[in-house]
């Protein structure tokens, strides 16, 4: 059968995500086939979609083929490359918070995250008075707008990233391969073809479980519960990204409330917070506010935003819910910064009893709530999700 080795790595995932160490109950196990079903859905996209001489771009993980703790306000999306060739990539900025490239050596592994071999985002391109933009990627040393490309070049990464999901509007971009307009790429020989992507898309599927489950205990779980770590550079090379991170373990009784300064604009103009479960993936973020960016969320008079993490409504606008994980991670994030960031910029944890938030949150009555408000919440952010993803 063409499909065997694909379908023995399928069996094979199954038992990986089964015998995974948080798994304590029927939830947590449906939570890992749903999972799987979206990780095996994206393995096969992406073997299908592996195309160096003929590149273009397509979504690296969505809605509902999620990996790497997702970040619910970032559009993914990569192309594969070969080094020894020139690429030209246009398109048009939109309006959002960010948008940032990283050309990668090799892909995640379960002992290695790939090499950064370089990072930019667009204020190293010239962008024209329409939001026009081309640059070139290839082997040679070119001037501005061409970016080489190092030993190993394997994949272009982008991200493009919402602050205000209401407002902000995405761009277009496009790659090709200079020389190739016009020509197509030879047709292999179907059934060969196909067995051998069934085969990648296999090993693909069982390295992105395994090392998806084994990245949180490189970068959260030696981390003590309930804590988050000071802002540090994110991990991969990402030079104008730093991130602070955590993992909670709370009782239906308990919050845990987080405050961090609100980074001016001109610093960070993404600034931004997410759960996760175990699975190392966002929580539902569209029908539930499982996150939220420095526009979304409410900044109190002292310049401080202040997040409540709790399974019970707490009654204030800045509530992340918990969903039913009892356990999870925690980031934050902050982007396209013009400086480095310090522990005076990040976060402060402290889990209280859920009872005791109004003592414990300044300008609580301020920051309250109503049902039918946090309703409206809700579906704008539906409304959001569904104008910039299509799963």
């Amino acid at each position: 059968m063409l499909t065997q080795r694909f379908a023995d790595a399928l069996a094979e995932a199954e038992k990986v995500i089964a015998a995974a160490p948080h798994v304590k109950s029927e939830r947590d196990l449906a939570e890992g086939l749903d999972y799987l079903a979206g990780s095996a859905q994206a393995c096969l996209h992406l073997a299908w979609s592996y195309q160096r001489d003929f590149p273009f771009f397509v979504a690296s993980t969505g809605p509902y083929t999620k990996m790497g703790l997702d970040n619910p306000d970032t559009l993914y999306f990569h192309a594969y490359l070969r080094e020894s060739q020139e690429y030209v990539v246009t398109g048009t900025r939109g309006t959002t918070a960010d948008l940032s490239f990283q050309v990668m050596k090799g892909d995640y592994t379960p002992v290695e995250v790939p090499d950064s071999l370089s990072a930019f985002d667009d204020r190293a391109i010239e962008i024209g008075p329409g939001g026009e933009f081309e640059f070139r990627l290839g082997p040679g040393q070119g001037g501005p707008g061409y970016f080489t490309l190092g030993p190993g070049s394997a994949m272009l990464a982008v991200r493009e990233v919402y602050s205000d999901w209401a407002t902000e509007k995405r761009g277009t971009i496009r790659i090709r391969r200079a020389g190739a307009e016009g020509l197509a790429p030879d047709a292999p020989a179907l059934a060969a073809a196909a067995a051998k992507r069934y085969a990648v898309a296999g090993k693909m599927l069982l390295s992105r479980i395994r090392t998806f489950l084994a990245f949180p205990e490189w970068f959260y779980l030696n981390e003590p519960v309930n804590t988050l770590t000071p802002p540090r550079r994110t991990p991969g090379g990402l030079d104008t990204q730093f991130s602070s991170v955590g993992h909670y373990d709370l009782a239906d009784d308990e919050a845990m409330i987080v405050t961090v300064p609100a980074a001016a604009k001109e610093v960070a103009p993404y600034q931004g917070i997410q759960l996760g479960s175990m699975w190392y993936v966002s929580l539902d973020y569209v029908s539930h506010q499982t996150s939220l960016t420095a526009d979304q969320a409410r900044i109190d008079p002292d310049g401080r935003m202040r997040f409540v993490i709790s399974e019970r409504d707490p009654g204030v606008v800045n509530w992340l819910e918990r969903t039913g994980h009892d356990r999870g991670y925690v980031q934050l994030r902050w982007q396209r910064l013009t400086r480095g960031l310090g522990a005076e910029d990040g976060p402060a944890a402290e889990v209280v009893p859920f009872d005791e938030l109004p003592r414990r949150l300044p300008f609580h009555d301020s920051a309250r709530v109503t049902p039918p408000e946090w309703r409206a919440r809700i579906a704008a952010r539906q409304v959001a999700v569904a104008e910039r993803m299509i799963g």
